[in-house]
């Protein structure tokens, strides 16, 4: 019998349009929870979609400091977050829980 020979998922490599973007961070915001790592995570999965050179760039923050940050490891704080979701594009929206 061959050997199946596997690679780790990465979600960066299928966030190929802003549809993918939006779809795949509103199902992490909703998947989270309270766990502000789990989002800065799925931050670093998109800019490295999109590019992290040019995140560092249009943010103004170290390349490094965001790789580390958007980790899922770091604790950045919630004005990283901030830029970095201007950068991207984004735009947060708070809804009722009620709705």
């Amino acid at each position: 019998m061959d050997k199946v020979k596997l690679r780790r998922w990465d979600s960066a490599e299928h966030l190929k349009t802003e549809e993918d973007i939006a779809l795949y961070l509103d199902a992490c915001l909703e998947a989270a929870g309270d766990d502000a790592a789990y989002i800065a995570k799925a931050l670093g999965n998109i800019a490295r979609a999109r590019g992290m050179t040019q995140l560092a760039r249009d943010t103004g923050l170290g390349r490094e400091s965001l790789y580390k940050a958007l980790s899922g490891e770091g604790n950045p704080e919630f004005s990283t977050i901030m830029k970095v979701v201007k950068a991207l594009g984004l735009k947060l929206h708070i809804q009722a829980l009620n709705q």
